[in-house]
């Protein structure tokens, strides 16, 4: 593995540090819905609504709209017409595989746009949603890469009580033995 070079020609680095810290995160939520089935995917274990293909289909989502309020393509309002009702539940359609493609898709192209942004001091302006304040609200580049790890963090966690719930199996563990047989973590996220 060779790392990147940030903008100021160093090897490494913050951006290095922050894309490496995300990805350590999608690889633990991958891990907690890794040989689910469709039917487990589906299987709300908790009393909320949260499931594992839900979550999954939630996180792929979360990555593309912060890629595209970093690439400028983001609306400028969003509308409670424009939320799709389903955003966080795995419809009749979806499958769990192509869910996932999804998710790795977005996670792909969001550590690209990122790795060739060339400010992460940047500032963007997020769309207006209906619980927005009235004035713009504006972060930096850096600041939406640190929210996307706290997103998939905080879902990771969900993910984590639902697949215990769901059939005993432990993130942890499964990290532990993803350690012992290589030391090295999948990167394919």
């Amino acid at each position: 593995m060779t790392a990147a070079t940030d903008a100021d020609g160093a090897r490494g680095g913050e951006r290095d540090d922050l894309l490496a810290i995300v990805s350590d995160q999608r690889i633990n939520f991958l891990y907690a819905v890794e040989d689910v089935g469709e039917e487990q995917a589906r299987l709300a274990t908790t009393v909320s609504e949260l499931t594992l293909g839900g979550l999954v289909k939630h996180l792929g989502e979360v990555q593309r709209t912060w890629l595209a309020v970093i690439d400028g393509t983001a609306p400028a309002e969003i509308g409670w017409a424009d939320l799709d009702p389903d955003g966080n539940r795995m419809t009749d359609g979806e499958t769990s595989a192509g869910l996932l493609d999804s998710f790795r898709a977005a996670a792909a192209e969001f550590d690209r746009t990122v790795r060739e942004e060339p400010d992460l001091d940047r500032v963007v302006t997020l769309p207006r949603y209906p619980w927005s304040p009235p004035e713009p609200i504006t972060w930096t580049v850096r600041h939406v890469l640190l929210h996307v790890f706290r997103e998939i963090a905080h879902h990771c966690g969900h993910a984590d009580i639902i697949r215990e719930a769901l059939d005993g199996a432990s993130t942890t563990a499964r990290m532990a033995e993803a350690a012992s047989r290589g030391g090295e973590r999948d990167a394919d996220t």
